[in-house]
């Protein structure tokens, strides 16, 4: 009411109230009544604050690896933090004027990158991937001696690195190494006991070889009488298969000759028809069309006229052609 408000702090904020560019009233869990219009509120968190970080580096072998950590810290001194990033609140008494609160532990995460830096490219690889504890405590000292720290107000409880790992290609080349180490060993028992077995094994193998000469000479001279009879079969087979072919032979060159034949007598039966329509054509030639068409009609209406016999159904019927003739003929 009338611009008359209550805040109260917590005990891990440093409340300061400030009026007339002076402060009147300030301590960690404040709680105190202000008039908003010509007050300011100055909050500055002093709880301990993580800040995870996880950055890539390379190594004194140029190679690739990620430090993964955390970083503990807490404003020791508030004026410091207040002189150097604005913490002021909002009329309303809870959120800040600005982004600096937020912006801090990115400050503090740029320095604790390069100090990685500085300690990593120092080791090679394999020292790095064995010496977390020895990067934070490099990253820890170095943050508690660099001034843009000590000038925010702040105080480094605590640096830990949680891991640090190679690239995944990398990984597979170190864990093919060590794998490689073990299996050599175990390689080498395993010579060592198949050496020994090959010697007690080689008198047992050397009377095996003579019972396998044996039985190899008996199976030999079993074949050779196998393959005889195979041959003696197969030359029986030979010569039924050559008389099967001169039978064919002959059969195929009377096939020859009936096909001939019969090409001949194709060709003698194609000669006669076609002399038969060429006298046929010849006695036609000249006669009028009318003559021929009442001919025909003659022709049709006597034979529809005419009953045939039994006698005459089982002549063979003549053609046309030569009823035609024979008219023609009697004209």
């Amino acid at each position: 009411m009338f611009g008359v408000r209550y805040i109260k702090a917590q005990p891990t904020t440093y409340l300061m109230k400030y009026r007339g560019g002076a402060i009147v009233a300030e301590g960690p869990g404040l709680s105190t009544l202000y008039y908003a219009p010509a007050t300011m509120l100055v909050a500055v968190p002093i709880g301990s604050r993580d800040a995870s970080f996880i950055f890539e580096q390379t190594a004194r072998d140029f190679q690739t690896l990620t430090v993964q950590g955390q970083v503990t810290y807490r404003i020791s001194d508030p004026k410091k933090a207040v002189s150097m990033l604005d913490f002021t609140l909002k009329a309303d008494g809870k959120t800040y004027e600005s982004d600096d609160p937020e912006k801090l532990p990115e400050r503090i995460l740029g320095t604790v990158e390069v100090l990685a830096q500085q300690a990593v490219k120092e080791l090679t690889l394999r020292d790095a991937l064995q010496a977390s504890d020895r990067i934070a405590d490099i990253i820890a000292g170095g943050l508690r001696q660099r001034a843009d720290i000590a000038s925010l107000g702040l105080e480094i409880l605590g640096v830990s690195v949680r891991g640090i790992k190679p690239t995944p290609d990398t990984a597979k080349a170190l864990e093919a190494q060590a794998r490689e180490a073990i299996l050599k060993t175990a390689d080498e028992a395993i010579f060592a006991r198949r050496n020994f077995a090959v010697e007690q094994e080689r008198a047992i193998r050397e009377s095996e070889l003579d019972t396998e000469i044996a039985v190899e000479q008996k199976k030999r001279s079993i074949r050779e009488t196998q393959m005889d009879a195979e041959a003696s079969v197969a030359a029986k087979r030979n010569e039924l298969r050559e008389a099967g072919m001169a039978a064919d032979i002959v059969l195929e060159g009377k096939r020859k000759d009936f096909v001939g034949l019969n090409a001949e007598s194709t060709r003698t039966l194609a000669d006669a028809e076609a002399y038969r329509v060429g006298a046929l054509m010849k006695i036609f030639e000249g006669v009028d069309t009318r003559v021929i068409q009442a001919l025909r009609r003659r022709h049709a209406t006597g034979s529809a006229s005419r009953k045939p016999s039994p006698a005459s159904l089982r002549r063979p019927r003549r053609s046309a052609s030569s009823t035609s003739l024979r008219t023609c003929s009697a004209s």
